[in-house]
């Protein structure tokens, strides 16, 4: 079957879209500003939710909201003609818990003390897709150009309890390429295998039976004995797993007082490594080391619930290629002194070299069809939507390089003019590649080739998740129920002001002076 070439009039639109995601920088600063200024957690996002889809409904796209059993996921869609090709855009938007800090500031300030803030940057990358998707659908609507823009949120990523649940509901299943984002401190897309670890995120629950602890102890049997005897079997068990696994841990539940014997426990896993079976491999050994804590304390394992999982990621070549084009005509983002003193001064705080931000885009497109030299890492359910329709991150500079990351210090560039730059450049990126996917039906065939006999040839796509898991809904509640009330004070407005910067009053950069180190041989 022959494929239409690409339409002449793709050049041209290119240029004028470019100009207009440009016109539109003070919509970016906005968009950035107002979600770092809700400082939401994974699942609680409503404010997020709230201020995006009032703004996408009022360009004309058509919202739901609750999709896949998360009340605070939604989707906004817009089509034209015939609806084909479809494009999905999505990023992230959950922050991190006690990632507080005001930004702007080169040293620890938390605007609310332990409270949660954008420690990834996931405030940033809607601010790209919403320009871009405006952009384009304005020329799409003018030019009479097919199509479907599909627009949604990653939630709780950093639970990596969000994509799986809406792959599983069908939110993909008219799409023809994901154009996902992720802030970074580069700009930048890279084919194949993505190098991220596959994870299941699973909470172990035991029950007891509760005594007095100082008067009848013998009578009681410990959940949280049964916790511990996990935490510390898996510890022993440690040595003999592969150096590029991942794991680890967090006690939510230790009982409710010293006094009386815990009834009740749970211990909450994340396993990583490289691929389904071996991931799925570290879960059957946890549960059997769960198992045997339980016969060790006559507890009962009660359940093992899976919170969240995701697959280690596959990115589409053909739109790589593409994008990688988009982004050597787009190019970093010129950052002046400000933008360097700031990231130098947080760079120095924290012991490492103060080499600044990159000014530099990669010349030459990276990718392997298979992991080369995997020694492990972190993770991104953005897996599970690359294993079932053809996908690519873009990275875009919004943050400072040489960073912890799920940080307070991660926080501090995300809504000052590094962000606002960043977000831009990604934006006129994204632009320029929706247009190539919707005016070159090559690349849409091509990615569907390289998917169906170089990716998927051998691999098949199957969920973590278990039918019977759901959305863990509940997360992060208890957390922002109790901070909201603080957050609220500090939200954006930008009726009255240019910037959230200018809002709190802070002078951009605040960085600690440089120490003038002595002279001579002493």
């Amino acid at each position: 079957m022959q494929v239409a070439a690409a339409d002449p009039r793709l050049a041209k639109l290119k240029e004028e879209a470019l100009q207009m995601v440009q016109g539109r920088a003070k919509q970016v600063q906005e968009i950035v500003d107002m979600l770092f200024s809700f400082q939401e957690l994974g699942f609680q996002d409503w404010e997020s939710q709230k201020y995006l889809t009032t703004l996408l409904e009022k360009e004309g796209f058509k919202i739901e909201k609750g999709v896949a059993g998360i009340p605070t996921a939604w989707t906004a869609k817009w089509s034209y003609g015939t609806g084909k090709p479809e494009i999905s855009l999505g990023s992230d938007v959950d922050g991190i818990p006690q990632a507080s800090n005001k930004p702007g500031v080169g040293y620890k300030d938390p605007m609310v003390v332990q409270g949660p803030g954008h420690g990834e940057g996931h405030n940033a990358g809607q601010a790209l897709n919403v320009v871009a998707a405006i952009v384009v659908k304005q020329l799409m609507q003018r030019d009479k150009i097919n199509g479907t823009l599909l627009l949604w949120p990653g939630i709780a990523e950093e639970q990596m309890a969000g994509k799986a649940f809406l792959v599983r509901a069908g939110i993909f299943k008219n799409t023809d390429v994901t154009l996902f984002t992720h802030v970074s401190n580069d700009l930048g897309v890279q084919w194949g295998a993505s190098g991220s670890s596959a994870l299941i995120s699973a909470e172990f629950r035991f029950k007891g039976s509760s005594a007095h602890a100082a008067g009848a102890p013998w009578r009681g049997q410990s959940a949280l004995d049964a916790v511990m005897l996990m935490a510390q079997g898996w510890e022993y068990r440690r040595e003999h797993l592969r150096l590029q696994q991942r794991s680890h841990y967090v006690i939510k539940d230790g009982g409710d007082q010293p006094n009386v014997v815990p009834s009740t426990a749970s211990i909450w896993f994340y396993f990583r490594e490289q691929d389904y079976p071996r991931t799925m491999e570290l879960f059957d050994t946890g549960k059997r080391i769960a198992q045997g804590a339980a016969m060790m304390t006559d507890t009962k394992l009660d359940t093992v619930m899976i919170l969240g999982s995701g697959w280690s990621a596959h990115f589409s070549k053909p739109v790589a290629e593409a994008m990688h084009q988009n982004i050597q005509t787009v190019g970093m983002p010129v950052w002046d002194d400000k933008d360097q003193t700031l990231a130098k001064g947080i760079q120095r705080e924290l012991g490492q070299p103060d080499f600044g931000l990159s000014s530099e885009v990669n010349k030459q497109l990276r990718g392997s069809e298979t992991p080369q030299n995997w020694m492990g890492g972190g993770s991104d359910d953005i897996g599970d939507i690359a294993w079932n329709v053809p996908t690519v991150t873009l990275r875009f500079p919004s943050n400072i390089p040489s960073l912890p990351g799920h940080n307070w210090a991660n926080a501090i560039s995300m809504a000052t003019p590094i962000a606002h730059k960043g977000a831009l450049a990604g934006a006129k990126v994204q632009a320029l590649t929706l247009l190539d996917i919707l005016l070159t039906p090559k690349v849409v065939t091509d990615a569907w080739d390289y998917f169906k006999n170089v990716q998927t040839k051998t691999v098949k796509y199957q969920p973590f998740i278990r039918p019977s898991d759901q959305p863990p809904i509940w997360l992060n509640a208890d957390i922002m129920a109790k901070y909201k009330p603080q957050l609220q004070k500090f939200y954006y407005d930008p009726s009255k002001y240019k910037t959230y910067l200018e809002q709190l009053g802070i002078e951009y950069p605040t960085v600690r002076p440089i120490e003038a180190k002595p002279k001579g041989n002493n």
